[in-house]
């Protein structure tokens, strides 16, 4: 994700300059306050004097966005007021407060009052984009109010379960309403920032022109066609808002047994949570009991997730290496339990509020959408620069050759004719299409400018469990460890004999029982499926339990209590119960995780001898394949409160689980669509190398007749230095040098990296002039954490990749917020972890994506030479009519501008994509020489054409010249107009089709419409005639106004 960088500067009011700007905006009849409100850094420049941060009384913010790759630019500017709240502090002492808030130096919060003998404290902050920065005297600058809480430990949370007291309550209100304020404008105040948009600014510009130029029904249906755009903006504009206030309304919760709105949660308050559930109000950090919670806005994942009490140990708490212990703000909890003695519910501390939450993040991701750093719409706006020069030749010509008739009106109306206003407009068309179609499609997209990024993609990064592989596995087997090593492979576990292996595919996981339906993993409920065992609650002995499980009644072993659960952590790769059995007579822990992990953590005298000699046989069969331990525990223990680290070490292995997992049938054939598009393919995964590796050819990343080279680093330790190490899949090593000489260099496409991720780190850390050409070469990343998959993504893009990111789980929302083009497998329409969520269920939304993406960006730039080239060709009749003293009526211009051009556009890019991906990517940039070559020559070919017209007109027998002696529309209608003006009406229609860019990436042009080839040939022909009919009737009725109006004249 982008990283905003704030520059703030101090300014002070000086009041001359404010009274001088008052004075200069009333003689300019208000422009001056228009530039203003389009650049205020130079409001505030020219009302205010630079003065230090403390004294100041307005904040110029420079905010600028540092992508992980790209040289840091500058996004906007914007000017916040500077703000001031007042704190009353009778009830405390102050210092005492300031420590509760962890700044111990009471200098920090200077600024005290006397009034009326009672003391404030006044609080100095500003607003921006929804979150809240307070000025810090020891640190000197403006600070996030998060910063307050941004050092607490998941210790001193664990400190907070008797809640605030009033006085701590009363100052932290320095964190504000815990409100995602969603600003709801009146239509007052929408209609005046809208008006004050340059684009109708212009228009208010190009109407007054054209009124005073007397063309009073060109500027009249502008004028309405105005009103109606401003009216349906307004209304779109006002209704997303309303949508977003909806989403983001409190509710009331229990806080410390008092019920209190959730407005008025702050960082500190302890929540009690009911039974039945709620819609989180903010972030906070589960104290006590368990939660089944719905994540499907946040990660797209429908899955629910079981949330487990946060250890109270020393470590700096974060909200997303602590996933598994925080309940996010927006998602819904179904079920809450286990917490304190005599209540049902659970216990949880608010760690974030407002726009500090994970929802706030959400809302603000809408509301404030980062600025893409996409080639095309820098080039558009260069390009606009560009037009307003040949205007500007355009006024210096008409100048000279006019002067004295009229020429400034004649002058400034050419920069209406040749920067039109519709070109911004233009750019977004395609989107827009692109946006509907998706939509219709089951794609839902909350940043509609990276529709266009879609379409250059290079390389795209999936996930493999659920996204190439389908969600659910089928148990194939199990090996428990006997005296002599692994035991027979036992098909089905219910004939595994009573014993801690049985006991552990039965406790060992975080699913749950919810109105008699069982809710969780589905690998889990795979897997406890298998045994046959059945859950019920009760009291078991003194031990408060989570869960009962029961064998079946033909099975001897007896029940089993589940106490306490830490559940499944992608960077520990594993989880673990704490279990007493019948009668409190003794405890277990169990552990299952992956192979290698929970192998480590064994006591080496009990893992079998043949582990990696069977692992690997199971896992390059394609094999999930799972390991478990156990551990006695001391019963008479607090095990309750009983630490991870303690559970998760000297543990006894008991044996492997196989699960298959298989591909999706989708997921070979869209694999293969990129392939032939040239489209990189890469699988990342936190499963085992070599299971990754089968999936990987399965789905055809890695060709049958293709080899696998694993890379192996191993970092520096204390005996050794760190080493990189390249090796066949038939276990042949060759040192770094000949790997990367004959493998990166020498081996073509015949040759695939995989590497995990323990590796990947190594490599990044010892060798990182070999990251390149191995991510260069790379296929297959396994083992890899929800970090290290972010990384490779900004790794990726590095190297000038556009990179796209396919995943369906929590664990892959950093990087596809990382990721040019994140797509989430959800059923959900919009969540925060990427911008594209797809309810088609398999891969096969990339290619279509894809697709859109290269159509959209292909009728952008169809559009956009479209429009440029419809002001070229009207620029250059009316520079040539106005060299003869002549112009283009009233009705020509609405004929050309509204009913022609505008009905062109719209179905040039109606069109859709082609139903195939080609090796070859569409053109970004505007500012290339194909494209300035082409419009060039264009040009000279439309001037041309208009210039033969007018000659071969003026050489002809009955040709009749026009009334010198008068300008502009008296001289109508004349031959030359005619000539000149049916001419350019074909060029218009011919332009389109020649400018309309279809295969590879768009349907062809006749596919717009119900159309055959022979039919649309037949088409343009009849649109040619009809073009022909209407100029004749539109020059006759041209003819006829005018002769009336000569016949008034004459008459008075």
């Amino acid at each position: 994700m982008s990283l905003l960088l704030q520059d703030v500067q101090g300014f002070k009011r000086v009041r001359w300059r404010v009274w001088l700007c008052c004075l200069l905006s009333l003689l300019s009849l208000g422009l001056l306050l228009i530039i203003f409100h389009w650049r205020p850094r130079l409001g505030v420049l020219v009302r205010c004097r630079p003065c230090p941060l403390a004294l100041a009384d307005v904040l110029l913010l420079r905010v600028r966005m540092k992508p992980p790759l790209h040289p840091t630019s500058l996004r906007l500017s914007c000017v916040s007021q500077f703000l001031t709240v007042t704190i009353r502090s009778s009830y405390y002492d102050v210092s005492f407060s300031l420590d509760s808030l962890g700044q111990p130096e009471e200098a920090e919060w200077r600024d005290n009052v006397q009034l009326h003998k009672e003391e404030k404290t006044l609080l100095r902050y500003y607003l921006f984009e929804g979150l809240r920065y307070v000025w810090l005297d020891r640190k000197g600058a403006f600070c996030r109010v998060s910063v307050l809480n941004e050092d607490w430990t998941c210790k001193d949370l664990n400190g907070f379960q008797k809640g605030l007291s009033p006085r701590e309550q009363s100052l932290r209100s320095t964190f504000g309403a815990n409100l995602i304020d969603v600003p709801v404008k009146s239509y007052m105040r929408l209609l005046f920032e809208e008006v004050l948009n340059p684009f109708y600014v212009f228009q208010v510009f190009s109407i007054t022109l054209w009124t005073i130029d007397s063309y009073y029904f060109y500027a009249l249906c502008i004028f309405i066609i105005s009103i109606i755009s401003i009216s349906i903006s307004l209304y779109e504009t006002r209704k997303q808002s309303v949508t977003l206030r909806n989403m983001s309304s409190g509710l009331s919760v229990s806080s410390e047994e008092e019920s209190v709105s959730s407005v008025e949660l702050v960082p500190g308050d302890c929540l009690m949570i009911p039974q039945e559930g709620l819609l989180m109000p903010c972030d906070a950090a589960l104290l006590a009991g368990e939660c089944l919670v719905n994540e499907s806005m946040l990660t797209g994942e429908s899955v629910p997730v079981l949330k487990t009490p946060l250890p109270a140990d020393d470590r700096k708490y974060n909200s997303e290496a602590e996933r598994r212990h925080t309940l996010f703000c927006g998602t819904s909890i179904i079920q809450a339990k286990g917490g304190r003695t005599g209540s049902n519910g659970a216990v949880a501390v608010v760690t974030s509020t407002g726009f500090f939450t994970a929802k706030g993040d959400l809302v603000s991701s809408i509301l404030y959408p980062q600025p893409i750093n996409f080639r095309f719409y820098k080039d558009a706006m260069k390009f606009l620069l560009i037009l307003g020069v040949v205007a500007l030749i355009g006024t210096i010509y008409i100048f000279v050759i006019l002067f004295k008739a009229n020429v400034i009106v004649r002058s400034l109306d050419i920069v209406t004719i040749v920067v039109p206003p519709a070109l911004p407009a233009a750019i977004t068309a395609g989107t827009i299409y692109a946006q509907r179609r998706l939509k219709h499609r089951g794609i839902f997209c909350i940043s509609p400018p990276r529709i266009n990024v879609c379409g250059k993609v290079s390389v795209f990064c999936f996930d493999k469990t659920g996204t190439l592989t389908e969600d659910g596995l089928d148990v194939w087997g199990v090996m428990e460890k006997g005296p002599a090593g692994f035991s027979e492979l036992v098909p089905d576990p219910k004939l595994l004999p009573p014993g801690h292996m049985l006991s552990a595919l039965a406790c060992c996981h975080t699913v749950t029982l919810l109105q008699g339906q069982q809710l969780g993993d589905p690998l889990e409920l795979k897997m406890v499926e298998s045994t046959g065992w059945v859950w019920f609650y009760t009291e078991f002995g003194k031990h408060k339990v989570l869960a009962v499980m029961r064998p079946p009644t033909q099975q001897t072993s007896e029940p089993v209590a589940i106490v306490k659960r830490f559940p499944f952590s992608s960077a520990l790769q594993r989880m673990s119960v704490v279990t007493v059995a019948h009668r409190g007579r003794s405890a277990l822990a169990f552990v299952k995780g992956s192979p290698e992990m929970v192998a480590s953590l064994c006591l080496a005298d009990t893992v079998p001898a043949q582990f990696s000699s069977t692992l690997r046989n199971f896992s390059t069969q394609g094999l999930r394949v799972l390991a478990l331990a156990c551990k006695p525990v001391d019963v008479n223990s607090d095990l309750i409160n009983t630490d991870r680290g303690e559970v998760e070490k000297d543990l006894q292995f008991l044996g492997l689980l196989m699960m298959k997992n298989l591909v999706k049938p989708e997921s070979a054939k869209v694999i293969n669509i990129l392939k032939l598009a040239q489209i990189r393919n890469i699988m990342v995964t936190g499963d085992n190398i070599l299971t990754a590796v089968n999936v990987a050819k399965s789905c055809a990343m890695v060709g049958s007749d293709e080899k696998v080279i694993f890379v192996t680093v191993t970092p520096h330790t204390t005996q050794s230095m760190p080493t990189l190490r390249f090796s066949l899949e038939d276990g042949a090593a060759q040192t770094s040098t000949d790997a990367v000489n004959q493998s990166l260099y020498q081996g073509g496409y015949g040759y695939h990296l995989a590497i995990n991720g323990k590796s990947f780190a190594a490599l990044c850390d010892h060798f990182p002039e070999y990251l390149p050409k191995v991510l260069m070469k790379a296929t297959v990343f396994a083992r890899m954490s929800p970090d290290q998959k972010a990384q490779l993504v900004k790794e990726l893009q590095k190297l000038n990749y556009r990179v796209g990111m396919c995943g369906d789980g929590a664990n892959d929302c950093g990087a596809l917020r990382a990721a040019d083009v994140g797509v989430s497998l959800s059923e959900a329409e919009a969540s925060v972890a990427s911008p594209f969520t797809s309810k088609i269920d398999n891969i096969s939304c990339v290619p279509l994506l894809i697709r859109e993406g290269r159509c959209s960006l292909v009728t952008s730039f169809s559009l956009f030479r479209y429009m440029a080239l419809y002001s070229l060709i009207q620029f250059c009749s009316v520079l040539i009519l106005n060299t003869v003293k002549t112009t283009l009526a009233d009705f020509q211009f609405l004929f050309c501008d509204l009913f022609l051009v505008t009905t062109l556009a719209l179905f040039m890019g109606k069109g859709g994509p082609s139903e195939d991906l080609y090796p070859c990517r569409p053109p970004a940039s505007l500012l290339s020489l194909p494209v300035f070559g082409s419009l060039f020559l264009y040009t000279c070919l439309i001037s041309l054409g208009q210039l033969a017209s007018f000659f071969i007109t003026t050489t002809q027998d009955w040709f009749i010249p026009l009334n010198s002696t008068v300008f502009g529309i008296e001289n109508l209608p004349n031959m030359e107009n005619t000539c000149v003006f049916n001419l350019s009406g074909y060029q218009y229609i011919f332009m389109a089709v020649v400018v309309t860019k279809s295969y590879p990436h768009k349907k062809p042009l006749y596919h717009n419409g119900d159309f055959t080839d022979m039919n649309f040939k037949m088409l343009l022909v009849a649109v040619a005639a009809l073009n022909f009919l209407v100029c004749f009737v539109v020059e006759v009725s041209n003819s006829i106004q005018l002769s009336h109006d000569h016949h008034r004249q004459f008459l008075t």
